[in-house]
């Protein structure tokens, strides 16, 4: 057993390596990035596992169950709104016959610090059908993933570890076990098992429902549901880190409240009507959507009194936080110290300096200026930020891939001068499919690929394939040549730019220019990197 300071991401690659996974396949993304570059770095040191970033969510949840279909234990590892991307092969899965134990690490990002959205993935675990475990500190991150894969290959079912921003990102000391052997390689010995074909899908469903008994056992029985009766006159329900909020204002109770903390769904109705019979009132404390609130509603009388996110009692959007529940147990605001910050100017996210989409930016911001109408859509990743001040280029950001869809449909729909912009990651994401239907239909948009030879907003991780073979694809997929352009995003060829732009918005039909530039942080991140291994 040894000790180690580890973020919570890191501790659950960690206990991943030590409960014997042979593979583990990702898609960057805050804030679950970590949890691969860790694996990765365990690789470079040991030789395994094999960790490797996909294409992808999909692509990386299909490479993890032909890990799994081979008998082998494999993590996939994404942020929330990585899943929505995944969510055909995931919910499908559910109906397979895991034998090799396949784990989702997903990481939610309540308050949104780097998302469009707060989405809960404890819903889709539901959905799915699927067990769900919620470590709610860096050693249970920990501890659950060993019986995670057990679980998995128990069940023949996929296992759901729900982690959110501030456990993903904070660091604590934790403690190991000994690593287990990896899984050998055995082919699933029936493959109708894993052919979803309707007449064997239905019989597949019929066995995933006769599962419900034994994860609801399992949920009932397991140490990770921990249920103590003390106050009759209250009762707290945590799942999470709402854990630690309810135990950080534990000095100032007026009463021994009950206590049943949910790590694992799913819901233990048997220890939560046990609860409720016990005391008057029922407060829930769950980072995220208000999932177990609204299940208590369809377990319990409705006369019960429940206090939470729907009652309005505890903030509905934004992080949790010890001082935000404290009003729903009747304590006062603590004393905050105030300042007057009325001179500090406002410092919204920008562009790096020396940033190569300024400069691209720069050369549409003027093309724009002079047109009495035009779009311009992009996708999520840095250059999303050139939507705000001083650049103000993108007028859309909505999901990975979307900005040349959108581009299209609003191309269609009679707009003129239509553009969309994404990165060379994103391309290789989503975006190779909406220039496919570009193409088939000859939309008339402008697509800027903005290559800096990096996934950036992530951390600068290597894109899975060169970006200088995005114009090839193009070219494959039936771009004409004549409107292929692979330019500098460089202010010295600015107006070069600037007329290659205007021309391109003239032609009636698919037109791809690649502006290229290397990432600023990225070239200093790998001359780092050259300088200590020289």
């Amino acid at each position: 057993m040894e000790t180690y300071a580890l973020l919570g991401d890191e501790a659950i690659a960690l206990g991943a390596v030590d409960a014997g996974i042979s593979a583990a396949y990702g898609y960057p993304g805050t804030p679950s990035t970590e949890i691969m570059e860790y694996l990765q770095h365990i690789n470079k040191e040991t030789g395994k596992p094999l960790a490797r970033w996909s294409a992808n969510e999909k692509t990386a949840y299909e490479e993890a169950l032909g890990t799994s279909f081979y008998g082998k234990r494999v993590l996939v590892t994404m942020k929330h709104v990585g899943l929505n991307v995944a969510a055909d092969a995931f919910m499908n899965s559910a109906l397979l016959d895991i034998r090799g134990g396949l784990v989702l690490a997903i990481a939610d990002d309540p308050g949104m610090h780097s998302s469009q959205n707060e989405q809960d993935s404890r819903y889709y675990a539901d959905f799915a059908h699927i067990p769900c475990f919620e470590p709610f500190n860096q050693q249970e991150a920990y501890d659950v993933m060993s019986e995670a894969f057990e679980l998995s290959e128990k069940l023949h079912v996929p296992v759901m570890i729900r982690l959110v921003t501030r456990l993903s990102h904070s660091r604590a000391a934790i403690k190991t076990s000994p690593r287990k052997p990896e899984n050998p390689g055995i082919k699933a010995p029936d493959v109708k098992q894993w052919m979803l074909l309707p007449a064997l899908a239905r019989k597949q469903w019929h066995q995933l429902l006769g599962k419900d008994v034994q994860m609801k056992q399992f949920s009932e029985t397991s140490s990770w549901n921990s249920l103590e009766l003390n106050s009759k006159s209250v009762g707290v329900i945590t799942s999470g880190l709402g854990k630690n909020y309810f135990l950080e204002n534990s000095s100032e109770y007026t009463e021994n409240y009950s206590h049943l903390h949910i790590g694992c769904y799913p819901l233990p109705t048997d220890r939560i009507n046990k609860l409720a019979s016990h005391c008057e009132t029922l407060i829930v404390v769950e980072e995220g959507e208000p999932l177990i609130e609204k299940q208590l509603r369809g377990i319990l009388p409705q006369s019960t009194n429940i206090k939470g996110k729907l009652s309005g009692d505890i903030p509905r959007e934004g992080e949790l936080t010890p001082d935000t529940i404290r009003s729903v147990f009747g304590l006062s605001p603590k004393e905050q110290i105030t300042f007057d910050s009325s001179e500090l100017p406002g410092r919204p996210p920008q562009l790096c300096k020396g940033c190569p989409h300024d400069d691209t930016y720069k050369f549409i911001k003027e093309v724009v200026s002079e047109l009495s109408e035009s779009a311009v859509m992009s996708d999520i990743g840095c250059y999303a930020l050139g939507a705000l001040p001083p650049l103000q280029v993108p007028e859309t950001i909505v999901c990975m891939g979307a900005s040349i869809t959108m581009a299209k449909g609003a191309a269609e729909a009679g707009m003129d001068n239509v553009m969309a912009v994404l990165g060379d990651s994103t391309f290789f994401h989503s975006g190779l499919t909406g220039l496919v239907d570009c193409v088939a239909d000859n939309a008339s948009v402008t697509i800027l690929v903005l290559d800096n030879s990096t996934v950036g907003m992530t951390g600068g991780q290597e894109t899975i394939l060169p970006s200088d073979r995005i114009k090839q694809i193009a070219l494959g997929i039936g771009v004409h040549p004549d409107h292929i352009h692979v330019i500098d995003a460089h202010k010295k060829d600015h107006e070069q730019n600037v007329q290659l732009l205007k021309d391109e918005l003239a032609y009636k039909g698919v037109s791809l220019i690649i502006p290229v530039r290397e990432c600023i942080e990225y070239f200093r991140k790998k001359k780092r990197t050259e300088k200590k291994e020289n």
